[in-house]
């Protein structure tokens, strides 16, 4: 059997050939880092995580929570890193962000299945194929894509995060909660009142910009939108969004602030956390100068500015089908962020679906064909042609998993009911011959 070349080794890369090995296919893993590196990655290690360092929601009431819990059920490499990784972070699932992505790297190293090249992916090679080269693609081989499909040109602009040192967060001017009690107090919170949040979105919305050519407010992606277009928006679109207040009470006070900006641990020490929600591009010399505008951060230590990279999608209800391959040229599959599907969660969704259902494939046996009532099958399924109009990256949601055949009443309730069937359903797929092949090898 010949082996499938995985450009890529981020989320969706890893997870597919992990999927792909353990089923006895060969891989040929093509990584360019550390050889190369692209402006938002600092780490030589796989799967490396260059925006937050949260996982979302890990409650099956939520949409992404339900996509974790099928992943986990089928053995996936990234969700079994997550929670060997996992640090607090409330009703969240964050990671210690380089042990995270170490294991990972570790793991696929130790697998004899897959062959390692660390090299940089300029061509896309003759047989099976799958291209996980993600947002941050280098030039050359997003020219290739480009010219294998027409119709990827398409584009946004997606921002990373600054991280500070928790020693240099003034604790009077700040307090460990989170939202509503909600989970335990592992958020730190950075109060504003009206006055001192007046003045910040003020500078934020007029400070100065690091250079990006063809950037414009109108190219960046709704989920992932820097501060400073924001304060941009209007004066109050930060208080309704990262900075929202509400059931964020001092506990030495019981005050509720004006404004509340929220830390989240980034990594397993707690000594750095992360500014949630603060995607930016500012220069680095205005992040320092706005930010310290917070009264909590007047003395902060970034460890981390934020940056903004390109994001580069396809247009797949047209190019891809229901196994992400490419319907012009089967042997070509595609996975990541690349396809659309948004997050980290997602991507690597993605090549777990592709690694399952090529190692079908290429084993003689029949497809899985994860179904819309399942939540990794709904993405699928919505990237191959389930969206409406101008197609844009999907977050995972119960609004494109099928629906339940009876009324229920209350939200939670309802995706509670949703999520049992969907993982009543992957106990069943379980049993296809491409799962019981797994588990002899």
């Amino acid at each position: 059997m010949e082996k499938v070349t995985v450009l890529g080794a981020g989320l969706a890369g890893s997870e597919c050939a992990w999927q792909l090995a353990r089923r006895g296919v060969g891989v040929r893993l093509v990584e360019m880092k550390p050889e190369k590196m692209s402006p938002a990655h600092s780490s030589p290690y796989f799967a490396e995580l260059v925006c937050s360092n949260s996982l979302r929601s890990d409650e099956l009431t939520n949409a992404v929570g339900l996509l974790k819990a099928e992943m986990r059920k089928m053995g996936s490499l990234i969700m079994e890193s997550a929670d060997r990784n996992r640090v607090a972070a409330g009703g969240a699932l964050a990671v210690d962000r380089l042990g995270f992505s170490k294991y990972i790297t570790d793991r696929i190293s130790a697998c004899g299945n897959i062959e390692i090249i660390r090299a940089e992916a300029a061509e896309i090679p003759e047989g099976e194929t799958v291209i996980a080269t993600g947002p941050l693609s280098s030039d050359a081989i997003a020219g290739r894509i480009a010219a294998l499909c027409p119709d990827s040109d398409l584009h946004f602009y997606d921002a990373v995060a600054p991280i500070v040192t928790l020693e240099s967060v003034d604790m009077d001017s700040a307090f460990f909660a989170s939202r509503y009690d909600k989970g335990t107090a592992d958020y730190v919170n950075c109060p504003m009142e009206k006055d001192e949040y007046l003045a910040f979105v003020a500078e934020l919305a007029q400070a100065r910009e690091a250079e990006v050519h063809g950037f414009d407010d109108g190219g960046v992606f709704e989920g992932c939108m820097p501060v400073e277009v924001m304060a941009r928006r209007g004066v109050d679109t930060l208080r309704y969004g990262p900075l929202k207040p509400v059931g964020l009470r001092d506990p030495r006070t019981g005050h509720e602030s004006y404004a509340v900006v929220q830390l989240r641990r980034d990594n397993a020490d707690g000594t750095i956390y992360n500014m949630v929600g603060f995607q930016t591009h500012l220069t680095w010399g205005e992040q320092k100068r706005v930010f310290s505008m917070i009264p909590a951060l007047k003395n902060a230590e970034f460890v981390r500015y934020g940056v903004m990279h390109r994001n580069t999608y396809l247009n797949s209800p047209r190019l891809l089908d229901r196994y992400y391959r490419l319907k012009s040229e089967p042997r070509i599959s595609f996975a990541g962020q690349m396809t659309g599907v948004e997050g980290y969660v997602e991507s690597a969704a993605s090549g777990m679906l592709v690694g399952i259902e090529t190692a079908a494939r290429l084993l003689g046996l029949p497809p899985v064909d994860f179904p819309q009532e399942t939540a990794i099958g709904a993405l699928g399924l919505y990237i191959s042609g389930g969206s409406v109009g101008d197609f844009q990256p999907m977050n995972i949601n119960f609004g494109i998993i099928k629906a339940l055949e009876r009324r229920v009443k209350g939200k939670r309730n309802k995706n509670a009911e949703i999520s049992a069937r969907s993982l009543g359903i992957i106990d069943g797929l379980m049993e296809s011959e491409v799962f019981r092949y797994e588990n002899n090898n």
